[in-house]
């Protein structure tokens, strides 16, 4: 019975411990993967630079292509394809993986400057799906760029160096909130409110905040009030990435949805000895606010650079993306006993059990989703069997409660088969998730397994 039924075990149980070393040693590059790259531009820098390292040389629409080449190509700083070029006919197919840079975050208003009571304040919009009451009364750092009229870029990072400031948003003592506390969860923080402190104390001439404000970010960046008008900022949690629990088993973070992915797939390429198959890693934006816009995975620079690398080939871009593969790389949902009754069990990815394949994701009646064939999944079983990868199968909690989506549908309706691959999360979304180091890295082993076969 034990070889005709399945059972979920933890990748400790499956594993030889070499491997549990292997993974606990992968996760410290990882963390200060996190670390560097709090922001979608911030990871695209610093994924540019590994991919440098490792000899990719950067690409441009247009420029001859060949085999062995190694490229990568910047979408406006946003977004990132990095690619090897294979032996074989490139009508064979692409293998390609995708994940998003962009996290849950909060950013600035384009006038966002201003003083109330006797305080300095920045007017926000939250960006992504938030529990705005998790952002309050916590240390925040701010990040993003400023471009000026005459277009310099000012890169602003502040409230990450232990010396640096940080950055906070009021909440209301319990003293005063019992007004508060009867609203339900979601409306307890409204949006408007959700102004980041940043000073308080007024210049000596006028007697008000704004204008010191406006001197000392003159004074270190050399910008005025207008050149919000033509900037990038963001609020972000000032905490490090950090081990959780005794054993030191867990990371516990900003941002792992979606760098949890990102960096495994990034890594998996780099770490590929393979030159038959030819690859592409894709970092994109703006998953978090429906893939728009042009550094997002709807914008047709997908189909452009299949195109390019197919023309350039001697290949049929239509043939190309017909035989090609994907693993749209993003993360799911891990059981948590606390919140038990948001889940079906059996069919919710348990955090140490390894990577998780998830069919489909979209809402209820399995709306807004790409679909995986069993072909395509049965294929992917096989690959990961060669390796002994440790991996199961998930959903996005019980049917008629809620749901998400990925990139994964822009991928497949270019005609690719595409499934979802990831790392369970406990605690997605929230200013400080929580993920296991062993599911990290049987990520990366079934990533790959995948760039290999």
């Amino acid at each position: 019975m034990s070889e005709l039924s399945y059972e979920k075990k933890t990748v400790y149980e499956r594993v030889d411990p070499a491997v549990i070393d292997e993974a606990f040693a992968y996760a410290v590059d990882y963390k200060k993967y996190l670390d560097a790259g709090k922001t979608e531009r911030e990871a695209v820098k610093i994924s540019i630079e590994m991919a440098r390292s490792a000899g990719y040389r950067e690409y441009r629409l247009g420029e001859p292509l060949k085999v062995g080449d190694k490229c990568y190509y910047n979408n406006r700083g946003k977004n990132l394809y990095v690619f090897s070029i294979g032996s074989e006919p490139i009508e064979h197919g692409i293998r390609i993986t995708a994940a998003h840079v962009d996290a849950p975050r909060i950013d600035l208003k384009q006038n966002p400057l201003y003083e109330d009571g006797g305080m300095g304040f920045f007017k926000t919009h939250y960006y992504g799906g938030i529990r705005k009451y998790q952002w309050v009364a916590t240390p925040l750092a701010l990040h993003g760029v400023i471009v000026t009229k005459d277009q310099t870029v000012i890169e602003v990072c502040i409230g990450e160096d232990e010396s640096d400031p940080v950055f906070y948003i009021n909440d209301l003592l319990p003293h005063l909130g019992q007004e508060q506390s009867k609203l339900p969860l979601s409306e307890g923080i409204k949006g408007e409110q959700l102004n980041v402190l940043i000073g308080s104390m007024p210049e000596a001439e006028s007697k008000e905040i704004k204008p010191a404000i406006l001197k000392l970010l003159n004074e270190k960046y050399g910008i005025c009030e207008e050149d919000f008008l033509s900037s990038e900022l963001c609020v972000v949690p000032a905490a490090k990435a950090r081990d959780v629990g005794f054993d030191r088993s867990l990371i516990g973070a900003y941002g792992h949805d979606d760098r949890v992915c990102a960096y495994p797939i990034l890594t998996a390429l780099f770490d590929s000895n393979d030159t038959e198959h030819t690859k592409l890693c894709i970092l994109a934006d703006k998953e978090e606010t429906g893939s728009d816009g042009p550094s997002g995975m709807k914008c047709d620079l997908l189909t452009d650079l299949i195109a390019e690398i197919a023309v350039q080939l001697g290949g049929h871009p239509a043939v190309v993306r017909a035989n090609s593969k994907c693993l749209s790389a993003d993360v799911s949902a891990a059981y948590d006993p606390n919140f038990a009754d948001v889940f079906e069990k059996r069919n919710t990815p348990l955090l140490s059990c390894g990577a998780v394949f998830t069919k489909f994701t979209g809402s209820r009646g399995k709306s807004g989703t790409n679909d995986a064939s069993a072909e395509y999944i049965g294929w992917l079983r096989s690959i990961l069997s060669r390796d002994g990868v440790i991996w199961q199968a998930g959903e996005l909690g019980r049917v008629d409660l809620g749901g998400g989506g990925t990139v994964a549908m822009y991928i497949s309706k270019h005609n690719i088969d595409t499934i979802d691959l990831g790392v369970p999360v406990i605690s997605m979304h929230a200013p400080f998730e929580v993920i296991s180091k062993v599911d990290l890295y049987e990520t990366y082993r079934a990533v790959k397994a995948f760039y290999r076969y």
